[in-house]
């Protein structure tokens, strides 16, 4: 029986580098994105690597719960599954809202892998030994730990709130590994460090998406970005691999894979009790999960 993954936003950056070395593994890689035209290309790159079944292209924008429900049925009807990436990730200059009316920052970057995840737990442990891999970010450090609501007080700064969604997934992700331990189903985190990609390449160019108070600071920030960033996707894809497949993490669960591809501590306000539960209550009454999940 072929070893199914699944990698979310893998069209491009990071998931597709993610993609190409599962698929050099043998396991038969289904990669999930928005546009078919990036599919298509994606495809080809994949498939000149792969050695086992021939990957393939699920369209879904991930910004739609309706979709994300979509995608989730969909892949439970196909049975066990392996490895789920879930590597979508969106950081927006100016506040945005989805179709669904929720801050978008906060919906791609944590209700969608969530939601998709919980969809997928019984297809997961039907695979097991599986595993769960949740890309993270250092944007954590810059966060807001408040989440009573979606949207943190005082005013939009596109890379605090991104931070701040990245914070909430790692603290669901750590919070899963605990509540799925000694099921077959195993969690990690992976921060991939810095990576020139379509989604830093967009925003990360004006201090808007900063509090003033780094904004005075601006110049340094781009400077570190730009020499963070310099290094190839495929590089910044190592953790991911890691975390996925290494042999070393059998039996391991809730760690968090670091840049340099070794288990890292994770940032303490992601195993604070209250930020947990706060994000937890906010996922289960944003992206309700049916009980027969």
């Amino acid at each position: 029986m072929e070893q199914r993954a699944v990698i979310t936003a893998g069209t491009g950056g990071i998931g597709l580098e993610t993609a190409i070395a599962l698929a050099e593994r043998g396991l038969a890689v289904t990669v999930v994105g928005r546009d078919a035209g990036r599919g298509a290309r994606a495809l080809e790159r994949i498939a000149a690597t792969a050695t086992g079944a021939e990957p393939r292209f699920l369209a879904a924008d991930l910004a739609s719960l309706a979709e994300v429900r979509a995608l989730g049925a969909r892949l439970a009807a196909e049975g066990p599954l392996k490895i789920l990436v879930n590597n979508v990730g969106a950081m927006f200059a100016d506040r945005q809202r989805t179709v669904d009316g929720i801050e978008a920052t906060f919906a791609v970057n944590h209700l969608s892998p969530y939601l998709l995840t919980e969809l997928l737990l019984d297809r997961l442990r039907a695979g097991g030994p599986s595993r769960i891999v949740n890309v993270s970010s250092g944007a954590i450090r810059v966060a807001k730990r408040t989440f009573d609501a979606v949207e943190p007080p005082g005013g939009y700064y596109g890379f605090h709130w991104y931070g701040r969604a990245k914070l909430a997934n790692l603290a669901y992700t750590l919070d899963l590994a605990e509540r799925l331990r000694g099921t077959g189903v195993t969690v990690f985190a992976a921060d991939p460090g810095g990576a020139a990609t379509d989604m830093t390449n967009g925003t990360m160019t004006s201090p808007r998406i900063v509090s003033p108070g780094l904004r005075l600071l601006w110049p340094l920030v781009r400077r570190t970005f730009e020499l963070s960033t310099a290094g190839p996707a495929s590089t910044a894809a190592r953790p991911s691999v890691f975390a996925a497949t290494d042999p070393s993490l059998d039996g391991r669960t809730g760690l968090l894979i670091g840049p340099d591809v070794r288990p890292v501590p994770a940032f303490r306000g992601s195993t604070d009790r209250r930020t947990v539960d706060d994000v937890l209550r906010l996922s289960r009454e944003l992206a309700p999960v049916p009980a027969t999940a």
